[in-house]
């Protein structure tokens, strides 16, 4: 259940996303770590990655990232510091502390024990970069204290790392006033929202935001999928990592209630790898502009929800998204820049690559990855204005500017 907060007065201060496009004024980034130090060839398929990304320059490439969104007005926070701020007692760390161990399934006595004291032996910043980057079999000494320790796998991890967390689009998405704390789809990236669950319940400012979707829901939903169209308007894509009761379940929960949120718009979208969240197939750059990959560019099937005197009302549509679109948003023109242009190689590999994929800093102004020559080049002619950033190792991870930021704040 989300928690039941209706007055959003108090948080004027703290949060407000009332769109894709206003101009960005905080944005949540993590700076990838040593979790990508942990990432294994035999292990790449389970932690969601194609290839290994050389840290160094991934981390210099996130750099380039977070200064053009400094430099254009935006402050960036990080989620560990947030996760830091929230461990605001020593209950709160032992709670959180052994419910990580929990969930990263260490099971034996000796094995729980060797990894709490563990991470006690050190500060609460280098603990959380633990758990994000995972721990060593290797960093854990006096481990075997049980039968089962000595009979345990070739896995080479105690806890497992955490080498998505640099998309940090996912893990939950604000709204609105309010927040979603995802459910992922898959058991790899579950924990990531463990942190989440802590920022919004002990944080001193962020525990007082509303919470419209938990991370025990019963359906996954991850931030990908979800895009705030205009402040009214929700668009949510039924995808490969969100189930469509999640979708009914999150519209109940912000249509009746207080969220402002009088529309959301699921659409259906192809259930695999390469179209894996909404935002991989289209994100918006102004009020009537947006990126689409051209292969999705005939008949959606999309859904309208809305709520009439308690009941919830769907309404499909059967029709070009320009179409749907125009209707939601009341528009009369929508403008759809092909990913790749209109040559099927040059979409392909554009689109393997993120270029669909932007980040929205101001109406009609995007971060872009800088590899995707002729969709910069399209945006370009088309008003927008780009600002590009080097690519050529977080882009191994699958995701673009907009998976990798989770604005807080847009004016």
């Amino acid at each position: 259940m989300y928690k039941k907060i209706i007055t959003s007065d108090l948080l004027g201060s703290v949060s407000s996303v009332p769109n894709e496009i206003s101009p960005l004024k905080e944005v949540l980034l993590h700076r990838p770590g040593r979790e990508l130090l942990n990432l294994v060839p035999e292990y790449l398929p389970e932690m969601l990655f194609d290839d290994i990304p050389w840290l160094e320059k991934a981390q210099e490439e996130h750099d380039y990232f977070s200064q053009e969104l400094t430099k254009n007005g935006t402050k960036v926070t990080y989620l560990e510091d947030l996760v830091e701020q929230s461990i605001v007692s020593e209950q709160v760390k032992e709670q959180f502390v052994m419910q990580y161990i929990a969930e990263s399934s260490v099971y034996t006595d000796g094995a729980r024990k060797s990894v709490k004291d563990f991470l006690y032996s050190v500060s609460n910043k280098q603990m959380i970069e633990y758990m994000f980057g995972g721990i060593r079999k290797s960093e854990i000494t006096n481990q075997k204290q049980h039968l089962a320790d000595y009979l345990s796998n070739d896995y080479p991890f105690v806890c497992a790392p955490m080498p998505n967390l640099y998309f940090s689009r996912d893990p939950f998405s604000f709204v609105g006033n309010g927040v979603i704390i995802s459910k992922m789809y898959t058991n790899q990236r579950q924990r990531e929202t463990l942190f989440a669950e802590y920022i919004f319940n002990y944080h001193k400012e962020f525990s007082k935001v509303p919470q419209y979707y938990s991370r025990d829901a019963m359906f996954s939903i991850e931030g990908g999928d979800i895009l705030m169209l205009n402040s009214s308007t929700l668009a949510v894509g039924i995808s490969q990592r969100t189930h469509p009761s999640a979708v009914e379940k999150l519209a109940k929960n912000l249509l009746f209630g207080n969220s402002g949120i009088t529309t959301v718009l699921a659409i259906d979208i192809p259930k695999n790898r390469s179209f894996m969240h909404l935002d991989t197939v289209f994100t918006m750059l102004d009020k009537d502009k947006f990126t689409i990959h051209p292969n999705t560019m005939g008949q959606f099937n999309a859904f309208i929800l809305t709520a009439k005197d308690g009941e919830l009302l769907i309404n499909q549509k059967l029709d070009k998204i320009e179409n749907i679109l125009k209707e939601v948003l009341g528009l009369n023109n929508i403008t759809l820049i092909k990913c790749g242009g209109n040559n099927s190689i040059d979409s392909a590999r554009e689109q393997w690559s993120d270029g669909a994929n932007t980040l929205a800093i101001a109406p009609g102004e995007v971060i872009v990855y800088a590899r995707n020559n002729v969709t910069n080049k399209l945006l370009e002619q088309n008003g927008v204005i780009i600002h590009q950033i080097p690519c050529s190792e977080l882009s191994r991870g699958r995701g673009g500017p907009r998976c990798m930021s989770m604005p807080i704040k847009r004016n």
